[in-house]
């Protein structure tokens, strides 16, 4: 960790316009990026008393190893670069508002031939209208009661084909819940016109499908065919009981966000209720710890930030109201930005009193409830984590916290197909984005400590070639980029580019404030870990330990897990260090261990299978996977392709002279495919055995 004195920028160089900022950890990475309306002060308030800051504010700090700011020319356009580099970066310390759960949809896919009706949850779809969130029982009962008077497709892509091919309808069909276009029961205009008003009913138009339902019930009755009336009175009553189940609770040409917050010193929860029509349509809601000291004001203009500026953005959920507890903070800049999105005036305000008032009350207590639950239900499982974490760090005698651990395993059939794997735990849970696997080959496949030697020393390898990339980017970005309020388009673009690994004069217009700036590389891996865990004893820990003093790391610790007892092994340690069996440390290296042999597994089956495939086409030069298959086919055996000539080869699609040429050479006498007189042994491709001729 990083003294904030060791970085403490001279107060006097900190200018006082508004601006944003970013701490830096020892890596180069962005851990932490803010916004103030006088840099000055607020960067001050962070290295005055570093001791009086707010826990996680305070680990920040500590964390960081550099901090950097651009000015700009007014708070909005700080609002626009701080929510471009949190979008961009994914700073570790920023506020997340994660969602407390995962609301379906009801789906309809009208860019499909025959729209389909289906539940769907996460990334929205091109060509498909959405409705909801719902909660699952409701959308469920919902969709349920809509297929009785819109019988809309709802089967999937597999039974429909089948339906197809035998000219028979699914269940649906036959209990008219579908209006069968499969058979052709209709035509696919008949049911696309279906799925139409099933989106318009769900768009609020249900008083007018009722009203002609009820004229043809009449009409049905007038010609007594009570048989046909009591059908349509049955569907008014359906549609009924879904139009009264989103109760109205505000004026019928109420478009809005009602969003509320419950918070406590570490935790908040929001909930929002969506109200279109005056009927609420759908209700969401986000989990958020606290990182730094944010007044209730700064709560919800991040919230709306993020909700807005993910969501909205791409799927036009935004309405022409937003009902927030508190007015935000900067709201005036907000509007303006939120007004960008929508491309209409966008209003946030704080309802005092009436209807309003009373459901942003029904809000708060739906966030009451939430983080009441979410801290019953995170209880359990954070508190056997930090358990686990903690015997661990003072079993094995660590002077850090175990906040990233790496494990690798090696996997083998008989010394052939050598393969190993990382997995990765980040407070005590996977991150499977930062797995990675290798192939190993030449004298490393040897045997297993040479492979977990030839591992480490590739992983870190790459990590002491990007921490040196880092630190040359480090010192491009030190001196911290001013500009005047005549000149911030050029500051801003600037330190996008810095940011970037870029150089700064290679300005655009508005380049900082465009969603679209290029990322930087993606690094082949991620920080180093505290702890490096590897499948095996003594002989695998103390080549993982070589592997390390080799390259000069000093900062990463080195622990073996041996099967067979489950004994914990250290580097140069004649004994091992024995884990009680009832220990949440033993678990948590027990999970992590059989994780990386599940993944190390999975990959060595997967190029093993590759192996087994082998063709003697695979070694022509320019001969691709269609072309090979182009000549398997016409030639019907590799045997047959050896023999024929340049202007046999030549007749099969796709391959000319140039290419025909290529494969006899390749299976001549002399060449890589063909026979050298000399008797080759034959091979097992599934265990490597040489087998004898």
């Amino acid at each position: 960790m990083a003294d904030p004195s060791s970085y403490r920028p001279q107060t006097g160089e900190i200018p006082t316009n508004p601006g944003v900022y970013r701490f830096r950890d020892p890596h180069g990475r962005v851990i932490y990026v803010g916004k103030a309306k006088n840099l000055r002060s607020r960067l001050n308030s962070y290295f005055a008393n570093p001791a009086g800051l707010l826990p996680k504010t305070h680990a920040m700090v500590y964390a960081a190893s550099s901090v950097e700011w651009t000015v700009v020319g007014s708070e909005l356009e700080s609002l626009q670069l701080e929510y471009t580099w949190i979008k961009e970066f994914k700073p570790r310390f920023n506020v997340v508002f994660r969602d407390d759960k995962t609301y379906p949809y009801l789906a309809v896919t009208m860019g499909e031939k025959l729209p389909r009706v289906q539940v769907m949850r996460g990334e929205r779809r091109k060509g498909t209208r959405y409705f909801g969130p719902y909660t699952a029982g409701a959308i469920r009962e919902t969709m349920d009661t809509l297929l009785r008077v819109f019988p809309v497709r709802s089967c999937s892509a597999g039974v429909l084909k089948r339906a197809q091919a035998s000219g028979r309808p699914c269940l649906l069909g036959y209990i008219d819940k579908c209006s069968a276009p499969c058979v052709g029961r209709v035509t696919p205009e008949e049911h696309r016109a279906l799925a139409e008003d099933f989106c318009a009913f769900m768009g609020g138009e249900a008083k007018r499908f009722i009203a002609r339902l009820e004229k043809e019930m009449g009409a049905a009755v007038a010609i007594l065919d009570y048989e046909r009336a009591a059908r349509l009175r049955d569907d008014i009553t359906a549609l009924r009981k879904v139009f009264e189940r989103n109760a109205v609770v505000l004026a019928e040409d109420t478009d809005a966000d009602v969003f509320a917050l419950h918070e406590d010193e570490l935790e908040a929860a929001v909930q929002v209720f969506h109200v279109r029509g005056g009927r609420v349509r759908g209700q969401r809601g986000w989990v958020v710890e606290k990182v730094e000291d944010f007044t209730t004001p700064d709560l919800v203009e991040h919230l709306l930030q993020q909700v807005y500026g993910e969501d909205a953005e791409v799927q036009g959920r935004l309405p022409r109201e937003v009902l927030v507890p508190v007015e935000p903070s900067n709201a005036q800049d907000l509007a303006v930005w939120l007004a960008g999105i929508r491309g209409a005036k966008v209003d946030i305000r704080v309802p005092q009193r009436g209807d309003k008032a009373a459901l942003m009350s029904t809000v708060r207590e739906n966030a009451e409830h939430a983080l009441r639950l979410h801290k019953t239900r995170r209880a359990g499982d954070l508190t056997v984590r930090s358990q686990a974490l903690q015997e661990l760090q003072e079993a094995l005698e660590l002077p850090v916290p175990l906040l990233r651990i790496e494990c690798y395993d090696v996997s083998h059939v008989q010394g052939t197909n050598v393969v190993a794997s990382m997995v990765v735990v980040e407070d005590g849970l996977p991150k499977k984005s930062d797995y990675r696997k290798f192939s190993i080959t030449g004298a490393a496949a040897s045997d297993d400590t040479a492979a977990m030697h030839d591992v480490l020393t590739r992983r870190f390898r790459h990590y002491l070639m990007d921490k040196t990339a880092q630190v040359e980017e480090a010192e491009l970005v030190a001196t911290p980029a001013v500009a005047t309020a005549g000149a911030t388009g050029a500051a801003l673009a600037n330190g996008a580019a810095l940011a970037n690994g870029g150089t700064p004069g290679a300005t655009a217009p508005d380049a900082a404030l465009s969603d679209t700036t290029t990322p930087a590389p993606r690094a082949k891996f991620a920080y180093p870990p505290n702890l490096v865990v590897v499948d095996g004893g003594k002989p695998q820990v103390n080549a993982a330990a070589r592997a390390l003093e080799s390259l000069g790391i000093e900062d990463v610790y080195v622990v073996g897990l041996a099967k067979r007892l489950e004994e914990v092994w250290l580097p140069d340690s004649d004994f091992p260090v024995i884990l009680p069996r009832s220990s949440q440390g033993l678990y948590m290296l027990q999970r992590i261990r059989d994780e990386a042999h599940r993944f190390a597994i999975s990959f060595h089956r997967q190029k093993r299978g590759k192996a087994m495939t082998v063709s003697a086409l695979d070694g022509v030069p320019g001969l691709g996977d269609s072309k090979r298959k182009a000549l398997l086919a016409h030639f019907g055996s590799v045997k047959r392709i050896k023999a024929a000539s340049a202007e046999e080869l030549t007749a099969a699609k796709g391959v000319g002279p140039a290419l025909a040429a290529a494969i006899v050479t390749h299976f001549s006498p002399g060449g890589a495919g063909g026979d050298s007189g000399d008797t080759v042994p034959g091979i097992n491709m599934t265990t490597g055995e040489v087998l004898e001729t």
